[in-house]
């Protein structure tokens, strides 16, 4: 993907590099990639190379699949409340590094299924819960100067109860798809157990 984007960076560069070839250096500046890229926030890109890094660390030395075991086990594989205690702690951890690790932890849950689209909403939304839990919380205490405990004063509270009654909107609605999942596991399971049963039967048989 990352070649794509620069060959796309490159071609961009080209066309607007030609297209505005004869006008003056501050007109030309404001038009082009290279007076865009001089505005790029470096640290905020190492910021989250490092997460993205970090997360990959943790997938590969199994922590990341660690996790997830407890929480399937603990929680029974609830979706909802898995991804309720991940928004969360996005309030407090930034949203970015959980959405990535959840995207590791749960390799083989199926693309567009009710655990991503509630995964999206909790650390998108809980992230908001405290100002630091997101990026973009954290870009505008430095653009507009708010500090830490006025928001948790002001505007916590409030953005808690607006997650929570999303949540809540959505377990209603989806309630029924994943008793469904459940029901199925658990169906595939006591089928695996049951042949499991019938092998111990058979090698007893034959001993």
């Amino acid at each position: 993907p990352y070649m794509g984007m620069l060959l796309s960076l490159g071609c961009i560069w080209a066309i607007t590099e030609y297209m505005h070839r004869n006008k003056s250096y501050e007109v030309k500046k404001k038009l082009t990639v290279i007076g865009v890229v001089k505005k790029i926030d470096v640290l905020t890109i190492f910021f989250f190379l490092g997460i993205l890094l970090a997360v990959h660390g943790l997938q590969t030395i199994g922590t990341l699949d660690n996790v997830a075991t407890y929480l399937n086990q603990t929680f029974n594989g609830d979706i909802f409340i898995i991804n309720i205690i991940i928004g969360l702690l996005s309030a407090v951890v930034d949203n970015v590094p959980l959405v990535a690790g959840a995207i590791e932890m749960y390799p083989n849950e199926v693309i567009d299924s009710s655990f991503w689209e509630f995964l999206a909403y909790c650390a998108g939304t809980g992230g908001s819960v405290l100002i630091i839990g997101s990026a973009a919380g954290v870009a505008i205490m430095g653009i507009l100067k708010i500090d830490f405990f006025w928001y948790l004063r002001k505007i916590a509270f409030l953005a808690f109860i607006g997650y929570a009654s999303g949540a809540l909107c959505y377990w209603v609605l989806n309630k029924g798809e994943n008793d469904v999942k459940l029901a199925e596991e658990l169906k595939t399971q006591t089928q695996l157990n049951t042949q499991n049963i019938d092998f111990d039967v058979i090698y007893t048989n034959l001993k």
